[in-house]
């Protein structure tokens, strides 16, 4: 996608501080971060949202959830807890149409979120 902003940051149009990468994914620092660790976690194909996601990006999906697990045992969150989000469109406060996970955590979650 021409105009994507994580598109332009997989093809290193735009920097980011990139914590992990693979074939398939691609981790880096959230520029607006709402926890002490905040890691978006994106695949490198671009798929706007989790709804547009078919069976076809069922091992990409897994490799985002793998991988915000790795991130978060690297980042010493795995003793105490962190939290993996999807936020899927509009409603739910989803800004970038690039699917992508958010890993959180160096501080206490609350619940409900938001």
């Amino acid at each position: 996608m021409d105009d994507c902003l994580f598109c332009k940051i997989v093809a290193k149009e735009i920097p980011a501080r990139v914590v992990r990468e693979d074939e398939t994914v691609l981790a880096f620092e959230d520029i607006r971060p709402q926890a002490p660790v905040h890691i978006l976690i994106i695949p490198k194909e671009h798929f706007a949202s989790l709804d547009d996601a078919g069976e076809d990006k069922e091992a990409i999906l897994g490799r985002l959830l793998l991988a915000a697990a790795a991130v978060a045992r690297e980042k010493g969150l795995a003793r105490t807890g962190y939290r993996v989000v999807i936020n899927t469109g509009p409603d739910s406060g989803q800004e970038v149409f690039h699917t992508h996970v958010h890993l959180l955590g160096g501080r206490k979650m609350r619940w409900p979120p938001g």
